[in-house]
């Protein structure tokens, strides 16, 4: 059982930079692999960026590649997602969650309860 609590949402203006971070409990969180989602007002929720359980290999989708980093840091059983040049379509709420192989071509077990981003320009 992984329980996963996300925090670091706010407003930010165009152009401008967040970090969001996901604090996992247990002490097997080093074994799942980890990965951000966003369900933005009226759309589905989609894929953000993911990370193997070592941290070695990432994955982004198109639309926030080479604008996000994805980290995690298991000694502290948090995972980061670093969000710079922020766009008005980057608003969101952004989920955490965690799955034993990989998040990318597999349906998440656990999912934290989202935070907030806001871009506004």
């Amino acid at each position: 059982q992984v329980q996963l609590v996300e925090s670091g949402g706010g407003l930010v203006q165009v152009g401008g930079s967040l970090r969001v971070s996901c604090a996992g409990s247990g002490r097997t969180f080093s074994r799942y692999a980890m990965g951000w989602f966003r369900q933005a007002p009226g759309k589905e929720r989609e894929f953000v960026a993911a990370l193997s359980r070592s941290g070695g290999s990432t994955y982004y989708a198109d639309s926030v590649k080479g604008r996000f980093t994805i980290s995690r840091d298991n000694a502290k059983n948090t995972v980061y997602l670093q969000m710079n040049r922020l766009k008005p379509e980057d608003t969101a709420v952004y989920y955490c969650a965690a799955h034993p192989i990989s998040v990318v071509d597999r349906t998440p077990n656990y999912w934290g309860q989202g935070t907030q981003v806001t871009v506004s320009s």
